[in-house]
C-alpha cells in the first residue's frame, strides 16, 4: 500500500505540470483568436477567461494582462536568435555572422497566423511598447552570445555595437515586411547590410 501511494505522490507533479500546460495554451490560444477577430482593445480579460473556459482569477494566474497573453507566443524569439548565431562558424566575421544568422531564420516559412500578429503589435500602441523590450532582451543576448563564439568578454564593444546594429536591422525588416508583403523577409534584410558596409567604408 505505501508503493501504491508513493507511486501515486510522485506521478501527481507531472500531471499538475500538464494540466497548467493545458490551461495556459488553451488561455493563450483563446486570447489570440479573439484579439485577431474583435481586435485588441476591444477584447477584455473576462472574455479571454468565458472562451477559455476557466474564471478571470484563473487567467491572472497565468497571465497579468493582455499584453502577456500576446507577447508568451514570442517568448522563444530571443533564444531563437541566439541559437541561429551559435550555428554560425566561429571564424565567421562577426558582421556576417550576425546577417547569415538572421538570414537563415527569416528565410523559414512564415504562417498567415504569424503575420497577423505581428501586424497586431504593429497596430497597437501598448503592443509595440512591449515589443521594445523584446527586441532589448534579443540585443542583450545577441550581444553574449557574440561575445562567446569569439572567445571575448561579455560586454565587448564590439559586439554590443553589432548585435545593438543588427537589431535594429530586423526591427526595420519587420516593418518592410508587413508593408510589402509580397516581398521575402529576408531581402529588405540583404539590402540593409549592403547598405552599412558601403556607409562603413565611406566613413
Amino acid at each position: 500500500m505505501q508503493e501504491v501511494q508513493h507511486n501515486i505522490s510522485t506521478s501527481e507533479p507531472g500531471l499538475r505540470e500538464r494540466k497548467r500546460a493545458e490551461t495556459h495554451a488553451r488561455l493563450q490560444a483563446e486570447g489570440m483568436r479573439l484579439f485577431l477577430d474583435k481586435g485588441f482593445e476591444a477584447t477584455t480579460l473576462d472574455e479571454v477567461a468565458d472562451a477559455a473556459g476557466v474564471s478571470r482569477r484563473t487567467l491572472l494566474n497565468y497571465f497579468g494582462s493582455k499584453e502577456e497573453i500576446v507577447f508568451s507566443t514570442k517568448a522563444g524569439f530571443p533564444r531563437m536568435i541566439a541559437d541561429a548565431v551559435a550555428t554560425r562558424p566561429a571564424d565567421e566575421p562577426l558582421l556576417n555572422m550576425v546577417e547569415n544568422a538572421l538570414i537563415d531564420l527569416a528565410r523559414q516559412p512564415r504562417s498567415d497566423e504569424a503575420r497577423a500578429v505581428a501586424t497586431l503589435i504593429h497596430a497597437t500602441p501598448s503592443l509595440r511598447a512591449g515589443d521594445q523590450a523584446k527586441y532589448e532582451q534579443v540585443e542583450r543576448l545577441l550581444a553574449e552570445i557574440l561575445a562567446a563564439r569569439k572567445g571575448l568578454a561579455s560586454d565587448d564593444v564590439a559586439c554590443r555595437v553589432i548585435a545593438g546594429t543588427a537589431v535594429s536591422i530586423m526591427k526595420l525588416s519587420m516593418d518592410a515586411w508587413l508593408a510589402n508583403p509580397d516581398q521575402a523577409p529576408e531581402n529588405f534584410g540583404r539590402e540593409a547590410f549592403a547598405a552599412l558596409r558601403r556607409a562603413a567604408r565611406q566613413i
